[in-house]
């Protein structure tokens, strides 16, 4: 049968398999079909599995067995910072080309065993680093809404393809706002979860404090169903929560609070304000209750993440020198080969934060910027905290400052490229929870553009996310 994925979700997909209406392999077939129509040009994916139709017939033998799941037959994408066994795994960097995962990342093997299907690797900004997936060492990928736009990043590539409709879900990480921005650009809903909610065994590290791996899906009822199955303590990863119970039983979240001075920056287009004060509008006529707060220190986080993240990529990718693992080149002595090896195998953006980080790590420096930027770091998280200690539920802001833009719009501007993160970096610097759910459009020459609305949460309280973000028009 011809399988209509425009409107498809993961509920949807899952009440028609359990019926027996089209089969995995059917559902597999549909996505592979749109893919090798859409991707050559959106180009979402670096590589589609040879073995997905395999896949999904192993689904089938389970359904046929009368095994339930969630998951179980649903096409996943993966971004190229996962390690999947056997398959390849560069972090959309030369510097790993041809690298193949000895392991599964926890992540993925949850998803294996629930049965997902996994349709490929997809395109991102190299290592994680970007806001639009132009760094890529591979190529750029385009925004399904308007090819001449970004899709994001730094999970472009995912976000293109749960957008584009070549994939049902996809599964990002989110160090800076690389899940919830990518997701807002393309119409879907991107969840950063907490910090140690899900485990980051498998993922190629960037930032590490920062580093959270989480869904981008069609629905918030998807991005819940994808995030309870990746969820929970892993003894692999210390940073993991032993006690977490994802989406705990609470009540209704009321009372959202809106950061008026964090509204007022410049920078933020009329459109993206406007679209963010009618959804507040509409939350109220829904029965929430909107309050307005003061984050005082919110607005140091860009500057926060950009020193700690650098040092923390400084020490991560110290690790691809050219002698164990990925790209190897020779020089004339061991020095040599380093610098040869790194210095082709990294593209520009990876090599100005490896220089930043370096530089504020460096004698003379720590003190003065990375010691200072922890400083500053826990005073946000103070500000989150005592916010909602005094009665707020939730906070709103707009996911990006900006509809997608062009192409190559920002390459030649690091910090303009930097700025694009304003509105999600926040929830990272804060050590709490945030989703981006579209909440309509906006008409730039002739093209739709998908928007975000942001919704952040304390630790752990992702269940408030998804309760609240189900009422977001």
């Amino acid at each position: 049968m011809k399988i209509d994925t425009k409107d498809l979700t993961i509920l949807g997909a899952r009440e028609h398999l359990d019926a027996r209406e089209f089969s995995a392999a059917d559902l597999a077939q549909a996505y592979l079909e749109n893919i090798e129509e859409k991707n050559p040009e959106i180009f979402a994916y670096l590589e589609v599995y040879d073995d997905v139709l395999d896949q999904a017939k192993r689904a089938d033998e389970r359904l046929k067995a009368g095994e339930k799941g969630n998951l179980l037959g649903i096409p996943v994408a993966l971004k190229d910072n996962l390690l999947v066994k056997g398959k390849i795994s560069t972090s959309a960097s030369k510097i790993l080309a041809g690298h193949r995962g000895v392991y599964d990342a926890t992540v993925v093997a949850k998803l294996r065993d629930q049965g997902a299907v996994f349709l490929g690797r997809t395109n991102m900004d190299e290592f994680a680093m970007g806001s639009s997936a132009e760094t890529s060492g591979y190529g750029i990928t385009r925004n399904p809404h308007d090819t001449s736009r970004v899709p994001g990043g730094s999970s472009g590539g995912s976000a293109a393809a749960v957008g584009g409709g070549m994939a049902l879900a996809a599964i990002g990480s989110d160090t800076g706002g690389s899940i919830r921005q990518p997701a807002a650009f393309c119409g879907a809903v991107g969840l950063k979860p907490t910090y140690g909610a899900v485990s980051r065994y498998g993922l190629m590290a960037m930032a590490s404090s920062f580093d959270q791996i989480g869904p981008i899906t069609k629905t918030v009822e998807d991005a819940e169903i994808l995030f309870n199955a990746i969820a929970g303590h892993d003894p692999h990863d210390s940073t993991s929560v032993e006690d977490y119970q994802p989406s705990a039983v609470s009540r209704e979240p009321q009372v959202i609070g809106i950061p008026e001075e964090y509204l007022s920056m410049e920078g933020l287009d009329p459109h993206v304000l406007a679209n963010f004060r009618e959804t507040i509008k509409k939350l109220e006529s829904r029965g929430y209750e909107m309050k307005t707060v003061s984050l005082p220190y919110i607005k140091y986080s860009l500057a926060v993440y950009y020193i700690l993240q650098p040092a923390e990529v400084s020490s991560n990718l110290a690790r691809f020198d050219g002698i164990r693992y990925g790209l190897s080149l020779d020089g004339k002595d061991v020095i040599g080969a380093y610098k040869k090896t790194r210095g082709q195998g990294f593209g520009a953006e990876a090599r100005r934060r490896i220089m930043l980080g370096t530089f504020v790590l460096s004698a003379g420096y720590y003190d003065a910027y990375y010691g200072k930027a922890i400083a500053v770091r826990k005073m946000i998280q103070d500000d989150f905290g005592r916010v909602f200690q005094d009665g707020v539920d939730l906070i709103a802001i707009p996911t990006t400052p900006t509809p997608a833009f062009k192409i190559g719009e920002k390459m030649s501007d690091p910090l303009s490229m930097y700025l694009a993160d304003i509105f999600t970096v926040p929830v990272n610097v804060g050590d709490v929870c945030g989703i981006s759910v579209p909440s309509g459009f906006v008409e730039e020459s002739g093209k739709k553009l998908p928007l975000g609305f942001q919704l952040i949460a304390p630790r752990f309280r992702e269940d408030l996310l998804f309760r609240a973000g189900r009422d977001v028009p």
